[in-house]
């Protein structure tokens, strides 16, 4: 699809798409639900009610090293008191710039804050001793670190049992790391490259995902700052946590960003359907759809933000220091996603089908394809808003009759009722997807029966609006019929129908 991207060539720099934030949990397997610790404390013939008592030299060898690590490099243990009256991201920044970013530690934060732990129980009907969840408070500490392959990194290490640890990094800084490895030119704007000498060579390096060399940077920085571990086996566990996919536009020009930025926010703040969100991330909407969906028109100090919400996922667009136009998927649970794979059961046989996407680091190669997916339909979907004029010859042609074989269909008019409802229906999120037949039609055109759809979509082929799947009655919109339908139908609640309640007021 010809995108605004390929129309404006000459105002932007390039693109690049990037993971940004990404958040992690490390998790030690054999201990990080309480049947697991139970067995643990049962093997080493520990009892279930001196827990505590075997977790307490746990916890001081984790406040000793940490003590240890801020004499070393010459720093205090800056203690938060109140978390909502304090920003560590101010004060890290604050001291980089005295500081520098030469690759160490940069500073250590501590906080009591809330934990899972565990509680011994007895049963008293089946006489059973075990290890029970409920959530508490510890002590947890915050290193700040840079590190020469990441960049600028957290770690969160509590101080109790089961020592679930949470690790940050920015993709953003990662790639700069190793851009300056290749000698290649660059300029950052806080998490965003506003110049790149070679935007290929940089997409190239973006795409080049080594799992396996991160995994061994994180045992390798746990081994330092959680050495607990070591009383352990095996090492920890990383998934995600949450993690954010941008797909830069980068803009040589405020002026040109402006413009354009101007013209594509409002008209999608209100153009953006339920049905569309699901599409933008992959997803089809039924009726039984029973989490959050939305959209949020936002105004901040550094420009504004428009936010589409389905359930534990987003995707987000704003502009950063008005050069750069970002497209951006946030998911706080990646297992949101699916792709076909291998399924393995409990007893040992194994399917290939549809299943949601496993939370482990090892799923990151997949889930910067599926993410970068769902920036490139939001882009394609903007596409149609910004450039209607294509949209509107178009629009001029289907509304003429067609002949074929001696026999005219005649044209489509958005204004008529039954042409409008079909519009309506075939430009919903799940068929934009999967495609319709024309039992699925019915369902949303009460009223027609089955040879009245079939007409229908006889001449929604003859006009070239659909195309048919080979050997299914199944059906596709196709490149003409998607902008077609998306223009008119915004020429109509955007233009038509506001200017015609106006003069009615007059």
């Amino acid at each position: 699809m010809n995108t605004f991207i390929d129309r404006q060539t000459d105002k932007i720099q390039g693109v690049l798409s990037c993971f940004d934030r990404v958040v992690l949990n490390g998790t030690i397997p054999g201990i990080c639900y309480a049947q697991g610790m139970t067995a643990f404390l049962n093997a080493k013939r520990i009892r279930i009610f001196d827990f505590q008592e075997w977790a307490k030299p746990l916890k001081n060898e984790i406040r000793t090293n940490a003590e240890y690590i801020a004499q070393e490099n010459g720093l205090e243990i800056d203690f938060i008191k109140k978390q909502k009256d304090h920003s560590k991201e101010a004060c890290i920044q604050k001291i980089l710039r005295h500081r520098g970013h030469h690759p160490g530690l940069v500073h250590i934060f501590s906080a009591m804050e809330s934990c899972t732990e565990y509680k011994p129980w007895h049963n008293k009907k089946t006489h059973e001793t075990y290890l029970k969840t409920q959530s508490g408070r510890c002590l947890h500490y915050y290193f700040y670190f840079i590190l020469p392959e990441l960049g600028l990194c957290y770690l969160r290490v509590p101080t109790w049992a089961p020592f679930r640890l949470q690790f940050y990094f920015n993709g953003h800084n990662e790639l700069a790391a190793r851009l300056a490895k290749k000698g290649l030119g660059y300029q950052t704007l806080d998490n965003a490259f506003a110049y790149l000498e070679d935007y290929d060579m940089a997409q190239a390096l973006a795409d080049d995902l080594n799992i396996k060399r991160l995994h061994r940077q994180l045992d390798m920085i746990v081994k330092q700052y959680c050495p607990v571990i070591r009383h352990f086996q095996p090492n920890y566990h990383w998934s995600f946590m949450q993690v954010e996919y941008a797909t830069d536009i980068v803009f040589h020009h405020r002026k040109d960003l402006t413009f354009f930025y101007d013209q594509i926010i409002r008209t999608a703040t209100h153009s953006v359907k339920p049905e569309n969100i699901a599409t933008f991330l992959g997803r089809k909407l039924h009726g039984n759809y029973q989490d959050e969906m939305g959209t949020r028109f936002s105004t901040r100090v550094e420009g504004t933000c428009l936010k589409h919400r389905m359930g534990n996922v987003a995707i987000k667009m704003y502009d950063k220091h008005g050069l750069i136009l970002r497209i951006e998927t946030v998911a706080n649970d990646i297992s949101f996603f699916k792709h076909h794979r291998r399924v393995e059961h409990r007893d040992g046989t194994f399917e290939m089908k549809v299943a949601p996407l496993k939370k482990s680091i090892y799923s990151l190669s997949l889930l910067s394809e599926l993410m970068g997916d769902a920036n490139r339909r939001y882009i394609q979907f903007i596409s149609v808003i910004d450039d209607p004029s294509s949209g509107i010859k178009d629009l001029d042609r289907i509304s003429a009759p067609v002949k074929d074989k001696d026999r005219n269909y005649r044209g489509f008019n958005f204004f008529s009722g039954d042409d409008l409802a079909l519009f309506r229906v075939m430009i919903r999120g799940e068929f934009n997807i999967s495609g319709f037949q024309n039992k699925m039609l019915r369902m949303h055109l009460p009223g027609k029966t089955p040879n009245q759809i079939s007409r229908m979509i006889k001449r929604l082929r003859k006009h070239g609006l659909i195309k048919k799947v080979a050997h299914c009655y199944k059906y596709y919109l196709t490149t003409l019929g998607r902008k077609v339908t998306a223009t008119a139908l915004k020429l109509r609640e955007m233009v038509v129908i506001p200017q015609l309640a106006g003069i009615g007021t007059l």
